[in-house]
């Protein structure tokens, strides 16, 4: 079998399951999902279809590359997961939670933010060779900073808060239909 994560959201809940859940959690990802990011990540993907299918959903990312604590992003899950099934989501919106790989004593609380836009430099891409001599392409391979706008998720993780994003599932940019 192949499918993304959303698809599994979906094959669960319309094929498999016997009967709907009351909640999709997508994750604990193991690395970040913040700012234009989101847009690639099948976490959120996930829990973008789990609100496409009327369920309350959210995704969790645990913000590093190695050396994973997972059991303050579980702790964070649980906690959501019980407000969540407590109070319900506003319509049409999922949360994009981010959890700082910090031990919990140095995480501060979290902070509700605003999707943040990364700053590209221009050497996104960085083109190498492979052991048998085929050209491939590493995208991302400059350094990247995010814009230092202030209530952003990169700006709360940097700050060792758990950031919790609540996104919509309409992207329409409403200005630009005309009359």
């Amino acid at each position: 079998m192949d499918g993304t994560p959303a698809d599994c959201v979906h094959l669960g809940v319309n094929a498999m399951l016997p009967e709907r859940p009351r909640l999709i959690v997508s994750g604990i990802n193991k690395g970040g999902n913040l700012g234009d990011d989101i847009t690639y990540s099948g976490t959120v993907s996930a829990a973008f279809e789990g609100t496409l299918l009327g369920i309350p959903s959210f995704a969790i990312s645990l913000v590093s590359r190695s050396h994973f604590k997972f059991d303050v992003a579980a702790r964070f899950a649980a906690r959501v997961a019980r407000r969540i099934i407590g109070k319900g989501l506003s319509r049409d919106t999922l949360l994009n939670i981010n959890v700082p790989n910090l031990d919990e004593k140095k995480i501060k609380t979290y902070k509700i933010t605003q999707q943040g836009r990364w700053v590209h430099n221009g050497s996104a891409v960085i083109e190498k060779v492979d052991p048998r001599g085929k050209k491939y392409y590493w995208i991302g391979g400059g350094q990247l900073i995010f814009d230092k706008k202030r209530g952003t998720d990169f700006e709360a993780v940097s700050n060792s808060y758990i950031s919790v994003t609540p996104l919509h599932l309409d992207l329409t940019h409403y200005p630009s239909i005309g009359d």
